[in-house]
């Protein structure tokens, strides 16, 4: 059985991390691309950065900061390296399931709450991949008060 994959909501690339090109990567989604911030993104200490909304379904993640980053949980295990997030039906299903299939995860939470569960897997190229709760973090408009 595989996993019940719904929506892409992000895609997170890393940015520099110094103000003035901090800066200028914003000035170019909103100036050039005509994408708006998403003003709710949290404050996470040691990753400076933006949320960068596309229509009412995902967002890009910009992230800056050294790595390994303050999130980091080991080598391999930093959820500020580039990766693509998807949301599926149930993380509990989806964990079973990766147990099932020997499929190594590991797996945080607190960015998107205390409740919001991220599990991280690589596939056979080394891309990382997270995998969420449908409705558990900011992509979506209708999650953004």
């Amino acid at each position: 059985m595989a996993i019940r994959v719904l929506e892409i909501h992000h895609h997170a690339i890393r940015v520099d991390s110094d103000r003035p090109t901090l800066d200028a990567v914003q000035n170019f989604y909103q100036g050039v691309l005509g994408l708006g911030v998403d003003p709710g993104r949290p404050t996470i200490p040691g990753v400076p950065g933006f949320w960068i909304n596309i229509g009412e379904g995902s967002q890009i993640h910009l992230i800056g900061g050294a790595q390994p980053s303050p999130l980091a949980k080991g080598p391999g295990q930093d959820p500020t390296i580039p990766h693509v997030a998807l949301a599926v039906a149930d993380i509990q299903e989806t964990k079973a399931e990766l147990e099932r299939q020997g499929i190594k995860y590991w797996s945080m939470t607190g960015i998107n709450g205390p409740e919001a569960e991220q599990v991280f897997v690589n596939d056979p190229c080394g891309n990382m991949i997270e995998l969420h709760q449908i409705d558990q973090c900011r992509c979506r408009a209708a999650n953004r008060p």
